[in-house]
């Protein structure tokens, strides 16, 4: 399970019929980044961007949870379903050693 923002979405005409009506969006993990003093500083980007299914609902910029193989097929939405990833929650807060990195707005 990791912490990811979402960057974008997938549009895809053919596919399997499990996925029909499923959102596709396009997540970029997270990690935490150190300052000079090796103090966690920031969430900073991987690099590696993943598709998930939308279990709950996200939308762009949102900072989500993700989860990944046999878990990403244990929810309601993706039993039975051929997938790797699945975004099961939106993330509020998240704070890391006394440093609160995330915070959602509204």
């Amino acid at each position: 399970m990791f912490l990811a923002r979402v960057t974008g979405h997938v549009v895809a005409t053919q596919k399997d019929k499990a996925h029909s009506g499923q959102k596709l969006l396009v997540v970029e993990p997270l990690n935490v980044k150190y300052d000079d003093a090796n103090h966690p500083a920031s969430l900073g980007n991987t690099g590696r961007p993943i598709v998930a299914i939308d279990c709950g609902g996200a939308g762009e910029r949102q900072v989500v949870l993700v989860v990944q193989a046999s878990s990403a097929r244990m929810t309601e939405v993706t039993k039975n379903m051929p997938a790797d990833a699945a975004i099961i929650g939106i993330v509020d807060s998240a704070t890391y050693a006394g440093k609160t990195f995330h915070q959602a707005r509204g």
